[in-house]
């Protein structure tokens, strides 16, 4: 499941009509050249190398975009290709061939009232099969996608109702924050998650990138409105924790970079970030 629904209000006016997620990063051709690709593109090539084949992508009302980017256009390579330019549409290509192994659906969120609002509308696509779970506009770089393997592997041999990622944070209070009971070097069993807290019970912040078990949506049933009015998936997962189920987070490595597209500051830094 990839969540491409947001408003990107920290991002306006450039999301006025384009959705945050279709924003560009930096990222190298096999020929070493330099391209510019949407960051919700690198997070679905990211997903199908890492085995995945069946998506289904939460869109929000009104932006076509996301919908529109990911419906092959063999019409617009064929022009390309005749005005020889070839070369510059093998990336597309290539993306292309992917869609055509990719089974898709996308679902319209409504209203945008929140990231748990987004998974619940997914409902009907996850029935009783675990998932994964992705945002549109996080993004984590890793040798050969090395941390989706840690990811499905740690969900796999934990047996696992739950597991996330988290980093080491300047800025706690600006992403939902775990209070960590440590099991390894880069392994938590999840005491507590709080969204954006005024007194963070840790540095370690939420990075959008889960592996569930279909039970969270029995959770997401049963969460109220913040006083923003959204419905937030750190209150299911919280509900998970209080029930004892087996919630993990895993802390990224070194070697593992986060590109984060939250903000004109964060979005700075994923250009840099990806300009390698």
């Amino acid at each position: 499941m990839i969540t491409a629904a947001g408003i990107g209000s920290r991002l306006l006016p450039v999301t006025k009509e384009m959705p945050k997620e279709m924003l560009p990063v930096f990222y190298r051709r096999r020929s070493k050249a330099l391209c510019l690709k949407p960051v919700v593109q690198v997070v679905f090539e990211t997903l199908f190398d890492a085995g995945s084949r069946t998506f289904c992508m939460v869109v929000g009302r009104g932006k076509r975009a996301v919908e529109d980017y990911f419906t092959a256009d063999r019409a617009f390579i064929s022009l390309i290709s005749k005005g020889g330019k070839k070369s510059l549409t093998a990336e597309l290509s290539e993306f292309y061939g992917r869609l055509g192994k990719s089974s898709i659906a996308f679902v319209n969120q409504a209203e945008p009232i929140g990231f748990g609002d987004a998974v619940l509308c997914s409902a009907g696509f996850v029935g009783s099969d675990p998932f994964l779970l992705h945002a549109g506009d996080d993004l984590i770089l890793s040798p050969g996608n090395d941390h989706m393997r840690r990811l499905k592997s740690a969900f796999t041999s934990l047996g696992a109702d739950v597991i996330f990622f988290v980093e080491h944070t300047r800025h706690p209070e600006k992403y939902g924050v775990i209070r960590p009971k440590r099991i390894s070097a880069d392994l938590y069993r999840v005491k507590e998650l709080v969204e954006k807290p005024k007194h963070p019970p840790s540095d370690l912040g939420v990075v959008a990138i889960y592996a569930f078990q279909p039970s969270v949506i029995e959770y997401l049933k049963r969460v109220k409105a913040d006083q923003n009015g959204e419905f937030q998936l750190a209150d299911a997962v919280q509900m998970m924790v209080e029930d004892k189920k087996k919630v993990f987070a895993i802390a990224l490595r070194r070697s593992e970079k986060r590109v984060d597209m939250g903000s004109p500051d964060t979005y700075r830094l994923a250009l840099k970030q990806t300009f390698r």
